[in-house]
Parts: C-alpha cells; sequence; structure tokens
C-alpha cells in the first residue's frame, strides 16, 4: 500500500500540466503579511516571534508543497489529478475516458496575459466526480489535447 501512496503517475501515462506561477502569489502574500506579523512580534516578546516564525514557516511551507504536488496525467483509462504530501491526504481522482463528458477551460483577459488557466473536466453523469483545477500552466493546450484524445477514443470506437 506504501508503494501505491508514493507513485505519482502510473507507468505509461502522460503528465499533461502542473500548477503555474500564479498559483503562488497566495502564499507568497501570506509571507509579507507574516513578516510583518513577526516584526510587530519582536516588540513584545523574542519568544513570541519566534513562535510566529515557526508557525509561518510550516503554514507557507506546507502550502507551497501542496501546489507543487498536483499534477494532471492522463493514460489508457482517463484523465486523472493526483494531490497531496500528506500520507492521510494524498490521493488521485479522475475521470475514466468513457465517462468524459468534455474538458473546458475559463478564458479572462488575466488568464489570457498571465497563461494560467481554469480547468474543468466533467463527468457525463455526476458533477461531484467531475475534477476542478485553477492556476494550471498551459490550460488551453491540455484542454485541446484531452477532448482530441476523447474524440479519437470515440471514432475509434475504443470506449466500452
Amino acid at each position: 500500500m506504501e508503494e501505491d501512496n508514493n507513485a505519482r503517475i502510473a507507468p505509461g501515462a502522460t503528465l499533461l500540466s502542473v500548477k503555474a506561477w500564479t498559483a503562488y502569489i497566495g502564499p507568497l502574500l501570506m509571507a509579507f503579511v507574516m513578516l510583518f506579523v513577526l516584526r510587530l512580534s519582536f516588540t513584545y516578546s523574542e519568544w513570541l516571534a519566534a513562535g510566529v516564525l515557526f508557525l509561518s514557516t510550516v503554514v507557507i511551507g506546507y502550502r507551497v508543497l501542496l501546489i507543487r504536488s498536483v499534477q494532471l496525467y492522463c493514460d489508457d483509462v482517463g484523465v486523472w489529478m493526483y494531490a497531496g504530501i500528506l500520507p492521510w491526504a494524498r490521493g488521485v481522482q479522475g475521470v475514466k475516458w468513457r465517462d468524459l463528458d468534455e474538458a473546458t477551460f475559463v478564458q479572462s483577459f488575466w488568464s489570457w496575459m498571465f497563461r494560467s488557466y481554469s480547468i474543468r473536466i466533467g463527468h457525463r453523469f455526476t458533477k461531484s466526480s467531475e475534477i476542478l483545477l485553477s492556476h494550471m500552466a498551459r490550460g488551453k493546450q491540455v484542454v485541446a489535447q484531452i477532448n482530441e484524445r476523447h474524440q479519437q477514443l470515440i471514432r475509434g470506437n475504443t470506449l466500452n
């Protein structure tokens, strides 16, 4: 079981996308706020400042590692998203090719300018099983690639 949790991408799978640089803006802003709080905490106590430094390092480090863990990939079975760093929170969520409705991205001025897109990979039958990802790099090309492969599988009559 431990081996299953460590394997990020299944053999034979194709990595489609990871988080774009815009996903790191939130932790960066949090770091600036925590620097202000750290400076303010030095006026009260060095122990308080040490606690603020430790807590902010852990929280910001966790958020950065969580962003880095997100990977969107596809294989013969479907489209999958891997995320998580802690053993109990790490896992894979996906949509099988036979259940795929369509892949879409959100187009806006900011997404076009920064090349960071929100992606939705829909499930034909349930909304709860779809994949929703924000701040994905190359989202426009990824959506086109997923939809093209899905159409090839439909035309080739290989979906069960």
